[in-house]
């Protein structure tokens, strides 16, 4: 789903924006995306970012496992007999 963006930007880069746009055939939502991606992979490759470490880092947890399981069935427990009375 695209969502709204707002942002003010330098006349001088709108200018541009609409150039390119028109030069090359493409709309300004693509340029944009495509820049923005780009300058992300540019980032990440200088920064050598890990994403999975920074996104898929939930199992590295305090408790384990077993601790967990029996923390989210109580809690169910308690719900259920909560909406039974």
């Amino acid at each position: 789903m695209d969502k709204v963006l707002s942002a003010r930007v330098d006349e001088s880069v709108i200018k541009k924006l609409n150039m390119l746009s028109r030069q090359m055939n493409l709309t300004k939502k693509a340029i944009l995306e495509s820049a923005i991606l780009r300058y992300a992979e540019q980032i990440a490759a200088e920064n050598k970012i890990d994403i999975l470490d920074i996104t898929f880092s939930s199992w590295k947890r305090d408790e384990s496992v077993g601790d967990t399981v029996n923390r989210a069935r109580k809690a169910f427990q308690t719900s259920m007999e909560r909406h039974q009375r």
